[in-house]
């Protein structure tokens, strides 16, 4: 090591005499501009790089490791000695023995003549010295294949429009239809009897938000109106045989996969006047009655037999309830008492909204709505079976049993009432 040492020391030393001569001369040179000057420099030590090198078969070296070139050259502060033998403790591997050695003669060199160093490392890579060439020429080893693989066909790319949409939260659906009735009776028909006609129409709507996440938003507008005509009633030619307005919204905030923290509202009144064959009386009205109700619960979201029946079912422990009546000769009749026209209470509500699927062509509908103050109960049960003949041809059966102790009845009638018909026509769902 030590021998090797001195046969570096050794050939700086055989180059040092002509490093001084320039030096001296370029001392009683006139002064240069900088530019000329970090030209000089770049050129000086490219010229030194090929001039020194073939020195090295002198000392018997490794010719073809570029690294004695940190000897042979104008003399340079490098960073790398300092970096090995001036640090406390090592971060890293130093190198091999060779950089070893380097290091340590360039850093003897530093201490005892630091007047002879005439540039740095980091004015060479200013100027573009080549410093980072490799130590040694790297040889390719190619692999030998038996047969060497057809070239990838490249397709050329065409310029894309990317759009990025905002997510839509909201479903919007809904069915209706329009269907009629014709009945013919003759006059002389031996059971008696009369014809008629009637239509009836329905429209359901719903705009339901969803965020996947925490908060469910769900609205339905339900239309429904029926007339029939009836020769028996001298009074007037047409009268209702349906007819409702209902509007209900649930704000659903989740509370497991199934369950949530709701509040609804559901506002129901209807069209045109309710009346009766050969009677003047209006029974009922828009707005005569107008129910609205409020409840803060829980709501179940049904998803059963394979997504064949499906809906909701909403509990509600606290309610309340607002019974409005704008004519005042029905104030009565509706629960309310003589001469008011406004009824509020508070109970519990409950709400049960499927549909179910039966076959591929029946399909059920029900709403079972309750509510009670403990001192009265009013109870809805509407059916709706369909018969889908095609997509437009279609068959309706409703039934609607209907229990309310608070209104006014006949002594020798009972609290539960009933509607029912059947229909066929037009239907159309979207």
């Amino acid at each position: 090591m030590k021998i090797k040492f001195g046969l570096l020391v050794l050939a700086w030393v055989a180059c040092l005499a002509p490093a001084d001569a320039q030096r001296s001369h370029r001392k009683n040179a006139p002064k240069e501009t900088l530019e000329a000057k970090d030209n000089r420099l770049l050129k000086d030590y490219a010229d030194s790089l090929s001039v020194y090198g073939s020195r090295l078969d002198s000392v018997r070296l490794k010719a073809d490791d570029s690294r004695f070139g940190l000897l042979f050259t104008p003399l340079t502060f490098y960073h790398s000695p300092a970096n090995h033998l001036l640090r406390i403790s090592p971060k890293g591997e130093v190198g091999d023995s060779l950089e070893t050695e380097l290091d340590a003669a360039l850093m003897d060199i530093y201490l005892r003549r630091p007047d002879l160093v005439r540039a740095t490392e980091s004015r060479l890579r200013k100027v573009g010295a080549p410093l980072d060439a490799p130590s040694k020429p790297k040889k390719n080893h190619p692999d030998l294949v038996e047969q060497v693989a057809p070239k990838a066909i490249e397709i050329e790319s065409a310029p894309m429009d990317l759009v990025i949409t905002r997510p839509n939260f909201w479903t919007i659906n809904g069915d209706y239809y329009l269907q009629f009735l014709q009945n013919y009776v003759s006059s002389n028909w031996y059971k008696g009897g009369e014809s008629n006609y009637s239509m009836l129409g329905r429209i359901t709507m719903q705009a339901n938000y969803n965020n996947k996440q925490k908060v469910k938003w769900d609205n339905k507008l339900e239309l429904r109106l029926g007339y029939q005509t009836s020769k028996g009633d001298s009074l007037r030619s047409l009268k209702t045989s349906d007819d409702l307005i209902r509007y209900t919204s649930k704000l659903g905030l989740q509370a497991t996969k199934r369950w949530y923290y709701t509040l609804q509202m559901v506002a129901q009144t209807q069209f045109a006047h309710g009346l009766k064959s050969n009677d003047k009386m209006v029974y009922s009205d828009f707005f005569s009655p107008f129910n609205l109700n409020l409840s803060v619960g829980m709501d179940y979201s049904v998803d059963w037999f394979k997504h064949r029946l499906k809906g909701s079912a909403h509990l509600a422990p606290l309610a309340v309830n607002w019974k409005y009546v704008g004519r005042g000769s029905l104030a009565t009749r509706y629960g309310l008492d003589e001469g008011k026209h406004g009824l509020v209470d508070y109970g519990s509500e409950c709400t049960f909204d499927l549909s179910w699927q039966i076959a591929q062509n029946i399909k059920w509908k029900t709403r079972l709505w309750g509510y009670t103050t403990y001192k009265r109960a009013e109870i809805e049960w509407e059916n709706t079976i369909t018969f889908q003949f095609n997509r437009y041809i279609s068959t309706n059966i409703f039934l609607y049993p209907r229990f309310d102790d608070g209104a006014k009845r006949k002594d020798d009638q009972s609290y539960w009432q009933f509607k029912e018909f059947m229909s066929i026509g037009f239907s159309y769902s979207f």
